[in-house]
């Protein structure tokens, strides 16, 4: 397939992007749950759970932007930086990932070994939304893992760049036998 007939399945990618990352954002930052007990629980409160709603933030806007500038002719010469602005999304939105599922997991499960106990059966309506938003942020980093892959076809495709070994070397590896 042709770096071209790539187009249609690269904006889409990229306008699903904007609606998860919007949405997982959306979910985390309204998250907050009181209770008579223990007290009030907030997004805000836990630092993992504030940096994914900033990277949704940050890849929703790229994604709108990217989607917006991609009728643009001249922007085509900027293959490598569509590639590289692809990658550092899709970087993002693992760390940001990470981050929120090992709260989750303490919240759900605890750590004895700190005397840290669970506090999921306590705040359920919170971990609750909380595993929505990271569900939601998963899909927008399938999405940019997605795109990454395809701006690196077509950063390759277009420079002339092959994953194959310089002919010198196949003639190299045929003489001794090694490649077929």
């Amino acid at each position: 397939m042709a770096a071209s007939g790539l187009k249609v399945p690269e904006m889409a990618l990229r306008v699903c992007v904007v609606p998860l990352a919007l949405a997982s954002l959306w979910e985390m930052a309204t998250n907050a749950q009181a209770d008579d007990t223990y007290g009030e629980v907030k997004f805000s409160d836990l630092s993992g759970f504030s940096y994914l709603v900033g990277v949704n933030a940050v890849t929703a806007a790229y994604a709108l932007v990217s989607i917006l500038l991609s009728s643009l002719k001249p922007l085509a010469r900027y293959d490598w930086v569509i590639l590289v602005m692809d990658q550092a999304s899709a970087y993002l939105l693992v760390t940001s990932a990470s981050a929120a599922a090992e709260l989750l997991q303490l919240a759900r499960r605890g750590d004895r070994e700190v005397s840290w106990g669970e506090v999921c059966s306590y705040f359920g309506r919170f971990c609750g939304k909380a595993t929505v938003s990271l569900a939601l942020h998963a899909a927008a980093l399938a999405c940019f893992v997605a795109l990454a892959l395809v701006s690196a076809f077509r950063v390759l495709s277009t420079t002339g760049t092959t994953c194959h070994p310089p002919k010198h070397a196949q003639a190299q590896e045929h003489e001794q036998g090694r490649y077929n």
